[in-house]
Order: structure tokens, then C-alpha cells, then sequence
């Protein structure tokens, strides 16, 4: 499989994956909706659990950047940007094949701390956490640090809320309560 061949397959199981889940996609109806054989995905990724650590991986570059983009698009100062953060997860919230995160997903399917796809979960959040560290650093916030965590408090539950219940009013409500903080942060 060559490596556009390998990539398109990481891009399809990320798909079916963010729609059906970790556990309840197994690697015949992967297959099936890939195209690619599970013996050719075999000489890619050992396991299963190798290819969900590639789609992760991807997920978390696309996402990251996408947020950044848009929020850079969307306001032009470190405080506006941080309000900005829920203006663009709103956009997301929209989009037709929006089903959560898919790290939350992968943290609640593999529990264990010490597991590698919890791993990578928490790590895309920590990513997060240091953009977020990043905008209240250079908004001038009286505990940036506290700030943003906060910040990715409410937009963790956001995401999760807009799934389950309105969207529309989740990231309404996770961008006031955002703007209550702050507001408090002395921004």
C-alpha cells in the first residue's frame, strides 16, 4: 500500500469510526467501508488499536488547526479570540456529520489511564489546554493558567451538551458563561 494509499485509509477509519465508534466498528466492516482488505490494512497497523492511534493522531492535527484558523478568522484580539473559540465550535456544532468529539469517544471506549488511545485522548486536550494558555497569556488575564482551564471546561461541556441536547444553545450558553470569565479575569 503506498503511502497515499495508507493515508486515504487513515482518513476512511477516521470516519467510520467518529460515526460508529471504536468498539462497535471491527475490522471486517472497516474493511468493507474502506475498500482496503484487512490484510493490506494488516501491513500497516499491527492492530486495530494502531490504526485508531493513526486516526487519532489525525484528528487531533485537523482539529487543532481548524480551530486555530478559524478562530484567527473569526477576531483579531487575544481576548476576542477567546470568545471566538465558542464562534467556531458553534460553526462545527452545524456541520451535518457533527457526532462529538472523538476523543471523548476514544477516552470513554478505552478507560484505563494508562492505555495508549486514553493517552492520546488526554493529550489532545492538554494540546488545547496550551492554546488556550496561549490566548490568556496574551490577553493579560490575572490567572491565564486558570483561565484557561476554564475555558476548556466549558468547551468540553459544550461539546458534549450540544450532543446530546440543543447545539445551538450549548454553545450560546458556553460562550456567556466564557464571557463571565473573562470578564472576572480582570480582561
Amino acid at each position: 500500500m503506498s503511502a497515499s494509499k495508507r493515508d486515504e485509509l487513515v482518513q476512511n477509519a477516521l470516519k467510520a469510526f467518529y460515526r460508529g465508534g471504536f468498539h462497535a466498528i471491527g475490522m471486517d466492516a472497516l474493511a468493507k467501508e474502506t475498500g482496503v482488505s484487512k490484510t493490506a490494512m494488516y501491513k500497516h497497523f499491527r492492530t486495530k488499536e494502531e490504526l485508531i492511534l493513526a486516526t487519532l493522531r489525525l484528528r487531533d492535527e485537523q482539529f487543532r488547526n481548524w480551530l486555530v484558523r478559524r478562530v484567527e478568522a473569526l477576531a483579531a484580539t487575544p481576548q476576542e479570540q477567546l470568545l471566538a473559540i465558542f464562534d467556531a465550535l458553534a460553526e462545527w456544532f452545524r456541520e451535518p456529520e457533527f457526532r462529538s468529539c472523538m476523543f471523548i469517544k476514544a477516552s470513554s471506549e478505552f478507560q484505563d489511564r494508562s492505555h495508549p488511545i486514553h493517552a492520546a485522548s488526554a493529550e489532545h486536550k492538554r494540546l488545547l489546554l496550551v492554546y488556550f494558555q496561549t490566548l490568556t497569556h496574551a490577553a493579560g488575564a490575572q490567572d491565564p493558567d486558570g483561565l484557561a482551564r476554564r475555558i476548556l471546561l466549558l468547551k468540553e461541556g459544550a461539546i458534549v451538551l450540544a450532543h446530546l441536547h440543543d447545539p445551538e444553545m450549548a454553545a450560546a450558553d458556553a460562550r456567556a458563561a466564557a464571557q463571565a470569565l473573562i470578564k472576572n479575569a480582570g480582561l
